[in-house]
């Protein structure tokens, strides 16, 4: 399997590189922001993040997915920049997730990149397209690839799928233009994973995800130390599961038990009431869940407390971030 796997990635690439395949040009920068391995980097926060840096420095932003794990095909609007215009199972949870957290930015969600960017660059004109989850759909030319790779990777995560975790082979990497080692704060990347990514000899950067918690039906924000000493449960359906589980212990909770699922997931009510049965038999005060759960779980009767769990990614050395995205601005 993994070598057939392979196969088709090795293909693609090589007609890529040889013109048999052509990436197409959209009229304004575009920003990839993709991983080499099958998720879990932070993708969602870091593309928050720079799309929040360029706003603030004065310059019309849009972004574009595929919006994995939708039940529509073709291109969709997913927010003029006001929040979204749709449902999350019409966009996907990761579209939907952004545009409720970022103001006056374009977000687009088309299985085809390029037709996609196209409806852009028509309807809104920006200077700048972040593509997210970008890496491998080489279909668009780009003017930046970033790479995020999950700090908390071991040896055994950096197989082709299905035996490892990489959606190509390592090597590839170096299309990348510079590469950032993500969740750095949640658990020190491991020796050999350092060492992999500076004989790349690319710029390399690094990113903390900082925790916050929100109420889940008010969204009311609260202070991480409200739930030092409480007895708590987690749900998350994540590329990441354990990565959720490293930031939930940054709250001094007392884990009494968890569930996850894959990621993307869709819970319906009869699968929550389960969830709702498990966390009543450990006597949980919170069930804590992810932003992405939260987006999901507004279509099912919740009857107990839930927390949501935040991650904002703040990139650094700031003076590496500055120079790197400096020929946009």
């Amino acid at each position: 399997m993994a070598l057939f796997y392979w196969g088709v990635v090795y293909w693609r690439n090589w007609f890529y590189r040889f013109g048999f395949f052509v990436s197409r040009h959209l009229p304004c920068h575009v920003i990839s922001i993709g991983n080499i391995t099958s998720g879990g980097t932070g993708k969602t926060p870091t593309t928050i993040f720079i799309a929040q840096y360029l706003k603030k420095r004065g310059k019309r932003v849009a972004i574009l997915s595929r919006g994995y794990g939708r039940k529509t095909k073709g291109t969709l609007l997913v927010s003029e920049g006001g929040g979204p215009n749709c449902n999350w199972t019409e966009c996907g949870d990761e579209p939907y997730l952004m545009a409720k957290k970022i103001s006056d930015v374009p977000i687009v969600v088309d299985e085809n990149r390029y037709r996609g960017g196209t409806f852009l660059i028509e309807k809104f004109n920006p200077e700048i397209i972040l593509l997210d989850d970008g890496f491998q759909h080489r279909a668009i030319e780009r003017d930046l690839d970033l790479v995020l790779v999950n700090g908390g990777d071991k040896t055994a995560d950096h197989k082709l799928l299905p035996y490892g975790y990489l959606r190509e082979p390592w090597t590839n990497i170096q299309r990348a233009d510079a590469i950032t080692i993500t969740k750095v704060n949640l658990k020190k990347p491991k020796s050999f994973l350092v060492r992999k990514i500076r004989e790349t000899n690319k710029p390399l950067l690094f990113a903390t995800a900082n925790v916050f918690l929100s109420e889940f039906n008010t969204e009311k924000h609260l202070t991480i130390n409200n739930l030092a000493g409480k007895n708590i449960f987690t749900v998350s359906a994540l590329g990441d599961n354990a990565g959720f589980e490293l930031a939930v212990k940054l709250t001094g909770g007392l884990m009494c038990g968890q569930i996850s699922f894959p990621d993307h997931h869709e819970y319906n009510q009869h699968e929550w009431d389960e969830v709702e049965s498990q966390v009543r038999k450990t006597k949980s005060e919170y069930i804590i869940t992810t932003e992405k759960d939260w987006v999901k779980l507004m279509s099912v009767n919740v009857t107990l407390s839930i927390i949501v769990l935040g991650l904002d990614m703040n990139l650094y050395p700031v003076k590496k971030v500055e120079k790197l995205l400096s020929r946009f601005l």
